[in-house]
């Protein structure tokens, strides 16, 4: 679920903290700039884990403060396909539902990828799946809130850097609020198995 990634950037160092021990002051600039931001091909950007090297402190002209090159070690958020992860359900619709990890919330579950066969409940925004014992079909419900086992079938990097709109006409804004509706990346997540679903589904055995 989580890698260490090599990476190198080069991190800026205001005349104010010039006294400061300065592996810490480039560990928290790194922290600042990286951590919650996604890299493409890369993941959810999670935290420092160590600094390989750092360079020399460099000052250019009309610019007061200190820039470094730094080659350092990050821990990212990225699962591996067929993964299984635990969540919960944030929320369901006809097209499937949308799990969290409570750091990271852009994991969809597609309709198609649910226990079969499973019907979506309108008046309670709910899937359940149809589970058959006998003669009988009972509605297990998926609630949100409810824990659910799923496992990585694929993800999904979109670039929300701003673009040049096609349309001479389109205004700045317009162009940065359809940039705004991607998500930069995505996990599509499968329980279309047995012993994956809600983990009150399956008896766990030690």
């Amino acid at each position: 679920m989580f890698v260490v990634a090599t990476l190198d950037d080069t991190v800026s160092i205001a005349p104010h903290l010039f006294n400061e021990q300065l592996s810490t002051i480039v560990a928290e600039e790194l922290d600042r700039k990286l951590a919650n931001t996604i890299f493409q091909e890369l993941g959810l950007c999670i935290c420092l884990y160590d600094i390989l090297s750092m360079g020399d402190c460099i000052l250019l002209p009309s610019d007061a403060n200190f820039h470094i090159k730094v080659k350092f070690r990050y821990v990212v958020f990225r699962p591996n396909i067929d993964e299984i992860l635990v969540g919960k359900i944030r929320s369901s619709s006809k097209d499937g539902i949308t799990v969290t990890l409570g750091f990271f919330d852009d994991i969809l579950i597609p309709s198609t990828k649910l226990q079969h066969p499973s019907r979506f409940i309108e008046a309670e925004q709910t899937w359940a799946w149809q589970y058959e014992t006998g003669d009988e079909t009972h509605d297990l419900v998926m609630e949100i809130g409810e824990e659910i086992r799923f496992r990585v079938v694929q993800e999904i990097f979109e670039d929300t850097a701003p673009k040049e709109s096609p349309n001479p006409g389109a205004s700045i804004t317009q162009t940065a609020n359809d940039d705004d509706k991607k998500i930069p990346y995505t996990i599509i997540g499968s329980i279309s198995e047995p012993g994956l679903g809600l983990k009150s589904w399956w008896i766990e055995t030690s």
